[in-house]
């Protein structure tokens, strides 16, 4: 039943912190956001790794088609849970030093989100797993719409048409799957791994999952909605966006289109991997030319979510663990990126770069936690981005030793962009800008204090997280190759 009360403790939350009053919600959202992250810590101390999938649940739905509510955890789940639950009571407190509108419905709307992520993380059940995918899109849009920047309008509603065109893609193919089944009609997911497909019939069921999924990452080339919405966007729902909801892309891949289109993979992941690639590079350039930090930022996630992406389409351990270890890693990079910048927007009234310089003279705790969070980009060794980012090149360089050296140009390029924003924001001489800026207070400590101490641990001991999702990885790559 943990895996129903992580599912519903979030929506009972985002009620009682919509139903408290302006005065007392942001206090409700973050205790309700600690009371989740301790359900899932728990489970988390209760899984066992070799065990499959875990405190599942399963309700009748529509019991006549076979559709039900179900859902259960297993360890490519689990660590996507523990990020979600991770992160959101952070981006809560995040927003505490903004005055934003109507608080109580900005913060229940931040826990309703959250309730949908670990419900795509944890459906067994397709068409479970298809409402909430598209139930996360209801929360971010309206806190895009209500309380973005002045082009918020128009930016969510490309957000909106782009990540709904997507989604009717993935519709179909989940359709047409479900009627392959055999006898009364089932939409489980195991059910679908067990369909016999003919390759041309596996091509179409690829396209439709991989470019439902590809929008939501965002990969080259369904990405043009992606640096206008993460800059218009509040922060907190920036942070979630870029934090937690591109997983879904990720997530996705590997849990529908390697399992059940494999000949569609044998046909066409290797374009998928060729625009993957692309999108590493494309992003980190467009990156090393920004002048906003939010958009720079933006692009860098861009160029990360890519490399990912092709560690999965590289079909091998290494792959798959690596895009795992690296969607931890970037969730907790880019959220500490994002909150640090707009740290120095709220103090300066502005992003870009050549007005800034000359903070680092007097702010020495941000940066401290500023230079941890980038090193942790641009994955030194010893941070939580090294792990991954090793394991996915190695896994590209085996697949194609020439697609994996276009990619390993991440490694330079990604270090370029990140100390080039480092040095003209926090170095050089003190603009005007910047006179009386203030170091960082208790609430921003708060916040950046665990993302660093995840910076360390997961670098130094990555088998923390890799020994959740080893046997579950390796269990989805056996049932493929056979």
């Amino acid at each position: 039943m943990l895996t129903l009360l992580l599912i519903l403790l979030p929506i009972a939350a985002g009620v009682l912190t919509l139903l408290s009053g302006e005065r007392l919600a942001k206090q409700v959202a973050l205790v309700s956001g600690l009371a989740v992250f301790g359900v899932a810590v728990a489970t988390w101390l209760q899984f066992d790794p070799a065990a499959g999938t875990q405190f599942s649940f399963k309700y009748a739905w529509l019991a006549s088609g076979g559709i039900s509510f179900a859902a259960g955890i297993d360890g490519i789940s689990l660590v996507l849970v523990l990020l979600t639950t991770f992160l959101t009571p952070l981006i809560i407190l995040s927003a505490f030093n903004h005055d934003y509108r109507k608080p109580a419905s900005f913060y229940s709307l931040i826990l309703f989100m959250e309730a949908a992520l670990i419900g795509v993380f944890t459906a067994t059940d397709a068409f479970l797993f298809y409402l909430f995918f598209e139930a996360a899109l209801i929360p971010v849009y309206f806190l895009a719409a209500i309380w973005g920047g002045e082009n918020r309008l128009k930016v969510t509603f490309k957000f909106f048409i782009y990540t709904i065109f997507g989604s009717l893609l993935m519709l179909v193919g989940l359709v047409y799957l479900y009627y392959q089944t055999p006898g009364t009609h089932t939409s489980e997911i195991t059910a679908f791994y067990a369909l016999q497909l003919s390759k041309q019939v596996q091509g179409f069921i690829f396209w439709a999952f991989f470019i439902a999924f590809a929008i939501k990452m965002p990969l080259f080339p369904f990405h043009t909605w992606q640096p206008d919405t993460y800059t218009e966007s509040p922060t907190p729902a920036t942070m979630l966006l870029s934090g937690i909801m591109l997983k879904m892309g990720v997530y996705g891949l590997i849990r529908f289109l390697l399992p059940i289109v494999p000949g569609g993979m044998e046909t066409w992941g290797t374009m998928a991997m060729v625009l993957s690639v692309i999108g590493i590079i494309y992003g980190s350039i467009i990156a090393i030319q920004q002048s906003d930090m939010k958009r720079l930022i933006a692009y860098s996630s861009f160029a990360h979510v890519g490399l990912m992406a092709a560690g999965v389409f590289s079909y091998s351990i290494n792959g798959l663990q690596g895009a795992l270890i690296q969607m931890l890693a970037h969730g907790i990079n880019v959220i500490g990126l994002f909150y640090i910048i707009d740290i120095i927007y709220s103090r300066t009234k502005t992003r870009y770069l050549d007005q800034l310089g000359g903070i680092t003279q007097s702010t020495p705790h941000l940066s401290v936690y500023f230079m941890i969070l980038l090193l942790g980009s641009v994955a030194l060794p010893l941070t939580n981005g090294f792990v991954g980012e090793f394991l996915l090149l190695s896994s590209i360089f085996q697949y194609d030793g020439w697609l994996g050296a276009i990619a390993g140009l991440t490694i330079i390029l990604g270090s370029v962009y990140m100390l080039r924003l480092f040095q003209k924001s926090m170095f050089g001489p003190r603009s005007k800008w910047v006179e009386g800026f203030q170091d960082l207070t208790v609430s921003e400590r708060a916040v950046l204090l665990p993302l660093v101490i995840m910076v360390f641990w997961i670098g130094i001991y990555p088998n923390t997280f890799l020994k959740l999702t080893e046997p579950a990885v390796s269990q989805l790559l056996q049932m493929v190759n056979n």
